[in-house]
């Protein structure tokens, strides 16, 4: 059954199709939960609340705007940079947070993610690159880098929409 076709299910209230759903996608969920909040207890909460949220806004999603998995890891993303907004704890250099997340798992798929991803951000200018990080791990807002880089808001907005599109340019994959 395809993401689309459950998602119109889980619409509709079916419980069959939230659960093959949340199994289709809990690795992805909780691996970029632990990548953002960096704490396992905290990425799981992060993951059942994505969940949640997918469940009750599976009527609104749009396949023209994004693929399911697309949607439902932008979901994901969010709750778990309001996670972090609110606990802060999470003050780190981004190299030292890329070393922690290959190292210390032990999932193969998640430390080739990891592994493309680095590499894909290498092959960014060294702004872009540290706009996209200090945007999507660390969840601070164009303003907020733009005041801790010192350079104008446009150009901030620019470094990340920039490095988000050829990110997802060299990582792009095809969900089959």
């Amino acid at each position: 059954m395809s993401d689309e076709a459950l998602l119109a299910g889980m619409a509709a209230g079916d419980a069959d199709a939230m659960a093959a759903f949340v199994r289709r996608h809990q690795g992805r969920v909780y691996g970029l939960a632990l990548s953002v909040v960096g704490v396992p207890a905290i990425a799981e909460e992060v993951a059942q609340e994505a969940f949640v949220r997918a469940w009750r806004h599976a009527g609104n999603y749009d396949a023209r705007r994004a693929q399911a998995s697309t949607w439902l890891l932008t979901i994901t993303r969010n709750v778990a940079i309001d996670v972090l907004r609110v606990r802060r704890e999470l003050a780190v250099e981004p190299a030292v947070v890329a070393e922690m997340l290959i190292s210390t798992t032990n999932d193969t798929d998640r430390v080739a993610d990891s592994e493309r991803i680095t590499t894909a951000l290498r092959a960014l200018p060294r702004e872009q690159a540290t706009a996209v990080l200090l945007s999507v791990h660390f969840g601070l807002t164009a303003r907020e880098i733009s005041e801790q880089q010192q350079i104008p808001l446009g150009t901030a907005k620019t470094r990340i929409r920039t490095g988000l599109s050829r990110l997802r340019a060299m990582l792009e994959v095809s969900h089959g």
